[in-house]
Parts: structure tokens; sequence; C-alpha cells
């Protein structure tokens, strides 16, 4: 059976995504903690972080660096948080958002009911700053 985020893979759940390539897809959650909060998923479906094969966990981890480096300068936060939680879906994924403060990681906080011209908008300007930074080659365009 496959997960909820191998549905948003195949488009069969609307997602907002900001990367594509063969490996890896990053799109943004549904509840952020954070304006900009992205999922990196990998196309695979694995469930435990500690299960997927070390080439991919190292390609995940990559694409995460790279969208916290332009989550940082894109909506001025001083860090970009990373986190591994794995209970909410069981297909491994790593939340990539801005970060002002440690509060930031309080995942009971999380925004249920976000404005999606918001989340739009979050989308459009992290796929613009990955393309001003050289990865346009895997921004989708929408």
């Amino acid at each position: 059976m496959s997960t909820l985020f191998t549905k948003i893979i195949n488009g069969d759940i609307p997602g907002r995504f900001v990367w594509k390539d063969d490996d890896v897809v990053a799109f943004l959650t549904i509840a952020p903690l954070t304006d900009g909060h992205t999922l990196v998923v990998p196309r695979k479906e694995v469930d435990r972080w500690t299960d997927v094969p070390p080439e991919l966990l190292n390609k995940v981890m990559s694409v995460a660096q790279t969208i916290g480096k332009v989550q940082v300068k894109a909506f001025g936060a001083p860090r970009a948080g990373l986190s591994v939680v794995g209970f909410e879906v069981e297909h491994f994924h790593v939340h990539v958002f801005p970060a002002t403060s440690l509060a930031d990681f309080d995942f009971g906080t999380v925004e249920h009911n976000p404005d999606p011209a918001r989340l739009d908008a979050n989308a459009a300007k992290l796929r613009a700053g990955l393309v001003a930074a050289g990865h346009g080659d895997s921004v989708p365009a929408d």
C-alpha cells in the first residue's frame, strides 16, 4: 500500500513541490512550524531513517542542506532547523524550516490551517531561491 507521501509524489494528492530529481523530492508541509517549512522525501518508500541505504540518506541530507541554505536567505532566518521524526507518516522524511529560536522546533505549535495563498507564496519564494542558487535543473515550475 502506498504511503501518503508516495501518493503526493505520484500526483494522486496535490503538493507544493520545490525540488524534484530522480531520487528525492521536497514539498511544503501543510502543517508548518514556520513559513517555508519543507519536507525532503526519498521517492523510495522506506519507513525508518535507520533503514535508508547510506547513498540515499546522503542524497536526502544534501538536498535538505541545499534547501536550508536557501530558506535562511529567503526568509531572513538566522538558522535552518532540521528534524527527523518519523511518527506522522511511515515514509522517511526530513523536516527543514527557517528557525529563529528553539521554540521553532516545537511540533506542538504547528499551524494546522495555514492560508493556501501564503503556502503558494512560500513555495514560489523557495523555488526562486533555489533557481538563483544554481539548482534550476531540480526545481519544478510549480
